[in-house]
């Protein structure tokens, strides 16, 4: 049994600790990827070389090794997990400041609902660009 992680520094090896993964053996026993979901639902910020090192531990090369397809496939299984993840929003803020008023002075919240400002392929009208007649500036012609 390897007490040491291949590819793993000191930093990423106290982080694997801290969630109970201790050796090569444990990493491969539940895989790289679920390895660095348990780290990342921990509340660290690992970097995507973790998951690259992890996967190297597995296959017993160096985290370099790995062809960018694989790269590319744990990417995409990482985000896929993320997904089912909570997501960071901003509700409890909205919820926070409901009624506050308006933000500025052109946010007077009588805008028409937005399906009302969309055409029938969800494009907003932005109105004509240049300057208006209204602008307050003074043509120099």
């Amino acid at each position: 049994m390897s007490t040491k992680i291949r590819n793993v520094g000191p930093k990423s090896a106290a982080w694997l600790r801290q969630v109970g993964i201790k050796t090569d053996d444990e990493v491969r026993a539940i895989g790289a990827l679920e390895a660095f979901m348990k780290v990342k639902r921990a509340g660290f910020k690992p970097s995507l070389n973790l998951l690259y090192a992890l996967e190297g531990a597995v296959l017993d090369c160096h985290w370099t090794a790995l062809t960018t397809e694989r790269k590319s496939e744990l990417v995409l299984e990482v985000n896929a997990r993320d997904a089912g993840l909570p997501k960071k929003n901003f509700t409890w803020w909205r919820q926070a400041h409901a009624g506050a008023g308006p933000v500025s002075e052109n946010d007077t919240g009588d805008r028409p609902a937005r399906a009302e400002r969309e055409d029938e392929h969800g494009v907003q009208e932005l109105g004509t660009p240049g300057f208006g007649g209204d602008s307050g500036l003074d043509s120099h012609d």
